[in-house]
């Protein structure tokens, strides 16, 4: 589906559903609406990341992590998660809750990411082999490298990304610690 057909679930704070709209005009509004993330690890604990396609409508060429997305209207968050993975990434993870967050972020083009993210964990050593339209590159890196190179050059990173770092870096460790299949 295409981002101008593409539907996302506005909600309120406490993430109860209150609409839907189509996904550029959320984002250029900055509606509230729902959205997952998908924090990749291999089983030594370092976090997968994708550096965003050049082609995107925003945050191109930036570095993110594992995937992100937004649920269907009638689709289910953690669903709509392993779906977008494997449309992204061609992994089929199997995920596990991690923390939600709320955040309201400009992303660039006279966009705004408002966004109710329900975060997910899993384990994968696999490269995967990303669609060139989602993602030019990956590469695994230990959370403490990526929390200095973003202290270095915050630019290089997607804002939800650095949002994620600068509030839940306690949660992340605890995530690529806890996950099942971690060594």
């Amino acid at each position: 589906m295409n981002d101008a057909a593409e539907q996302v679930i506005l909600v309120d704070r406490g993430d109860r559903e209150i609409g839907t709209a189509p996904k550029l005009a959320a984002h250029e509004t900055g509606a509230l609406h729902r959205a997952f993330s998908v924090l990749g690890f291999n089983r030594s604990g370092e976090m997968l990341l994708q550096q965003r396609a050049m082609v995107k409508y925003h945050s191109p060429g930036l570095w993110a992590n594992m995937c992100c997305g937004h649920p269907r209207p009638g689709e289910r968050t953690m669903p709509a998660a392993q779906r977008r993975t494997f449309e992204e990434l061609g992994v089929k993870p199997d995920l596990s809750f991690g923390f939600s967050i709320l955040y309201r972020s400009e992303v660039g083009s006279a966009l705004i990411e408002h966004e109710f993210v329900h975060v997910f964990g899993c384990v994968t050593n696999d490269l995967p082999m990303p669609n060139p339209d989602e993602a030019s590159q990956v590469r695994f890196a230990s959370i403490d490298a990526i929390a200095s190179e973003m202290e270095r050059h915050p630019e290089y990173f997607a804002a939800w990304f650095r949002i994620y770092f600068a509030s839940h870096l306690t949660s992340l460790r605890l995530m690529a610690e806890r996950l099942p299949g971690r060594v």
